[in-house]
């Protein structure tokens, strides 16, 4: 067999066993090619079966960038997005843009009859989730939140043994996101970050992760939340900034499990207890989630690793997205972890807001 048939065989036999035809590849937009957004780009470039044809921006010279990352398909490119939308070619879109701009567009890309990768968060505002939340279960295309997370190898494999007792019951998780250094003030993102009404403060733009991690690993969602914080370094830093440099909350979930969580931006490089971690606490023992060490209560027995280390695929997130639109399988981070997560960050942010105890339900969002 000559080498060029070889490769178009295995190339259609790789595709059919995803249930793809080798000539039916997925065709992909991409709306935002920032950081974010061409760092998916390469990750769909990677996937078989699927083609970057479309790209927008509305800043030429990310746009530029993009379609020369995916020159290999020949993409279509548009500064707006509803031309995109508009192409009959473009069978799934990835969305990585502002965040206030999420919902917007996932709902016009679902009545598009698109399927959506949303990258977190799905929405800024409580009724703009709910609105999003309705329209992703009207439609019976794939939605996949941008939870990346919920793609990793050794984090699923080590909550799986804390849902099957290593550690007892649940009873409290510590969890912080610090770092020492704001995110950059003349960087790319910086004409809309610093904005809440833009990005939704630190605690839903970043925090999302971190906060979808412990409802994880906790198994369900808060009942009510209070915390402080405000901007306390980097006032009017940059100008006009009105989103919160340093925060502390409180959550508490059903069966009196509690969540203490802070995030700040000013924590000096190799002061202890800096960067991010996940602590499970239970009634045997506790876990650090991120490195999957094992400690037991009281120091009944060596520390000792839950699941080893491995190298886990940057681009998981995104095979899996492909995988539910071949397979119909439903996501590991669908429409009801996205907003989930979403609304606990602003479950979060709206008690710090108001100097209260806010319940869930004052969300008014049906899950």
């Amino acid at each position: 067999m000559q080498r060029r048939s070889f490769l178009i065989g295995a190339a259609a036999a790789s595709a059919s066993a995803f249930g793809q035809g080798s000539n039916d590849a997925i065709g992909t937009g991409v709306i935002g090619t920032g950081n974010r957004g061409s760092h998916l780009t390469r990750g769909v470039l990677e996937q078989p079966g699927a083609k970057v044809i479309a790209l927008c921006d509305i800043k030429a010279d990310r746009l530029d960038k993009a379609a020369t990352l995916a020159a290999r398909d020949n993409p279509r490119t548009y500064s707006d997005y509803r031309a995109l939308l508009e192409n009959k070619d473009v069978q799934a879109v990835y969305i990585a843009t502002p965040c206030h701009l999420h919902v917007e567009m996932a709902i016009a890309a679902l009545e598009a009859g698109k399927h959506v990768y949303c990258e977190k968060p799905v929405g800024i505002t409580a009724e703009s989730i709910g609105r999003l939340v309705r329209a992703a279960r009207r439609s019976n295309k794939v939605f996949q939140a941008g939870q990346q997370m919920r793609s990793m190898t050794r984090l699923r494999k080590t909550i799986e043994q804390i849902e099957q007792g290593v550690i007892g019951r649940v009873l409290m998780v510590k969890a912080q996101r610090n770092s020492s250094n704001d995110l950059a003030h003349d960087g790319p993102s910086a004409d809309w970050f610093f904005k809440k009404n833009l990005s939704g403060e630190y605690l839903v733009e970043m925090s999302v992760h971190n906060l979808d991690l412990c409802n994880w690993v906790i198994g369900g969602r808060p009942e009510r939340a209070a915390g402080f914080g405000g901007t306390l370094l980097y006032k009017n830093d940059p100008p006009g900034r009105d989103i919160m440099d340093g925060y502390n909350l409180t959550y508490e979930y059903p069966n009196e499990v509690k969540l203490a969580y802070m995030q700040l931006v000013f924590h000096p490089r190799g002061l202890p207890s800096g960067g991010q971690f996940t602590h499970v606490y239970g009634s045997k023992g506790a876990v650090d989630v991120t490195n999957s060490m094992f400690y037991a209560l009281q120091g009944k027995e060596q520390p000792r690793e839950l699941v080893p280390a491995e190298k886990e695929d940057q681009h998981a997130h995104t095979a899996a997205f492909y995988e539910c639109i071949r397979t119909g399988k439903k996501p590991v981070a669908d429409i009801t972890v996205g907003a989930t997560a979403a609304l606990t960050a602003i479950l979060g942010r709206e008690s710090i807001y108001g100097k209260k105890v806010l319940e869930w339900r004052d969300l008014g969002v049906e899950l």
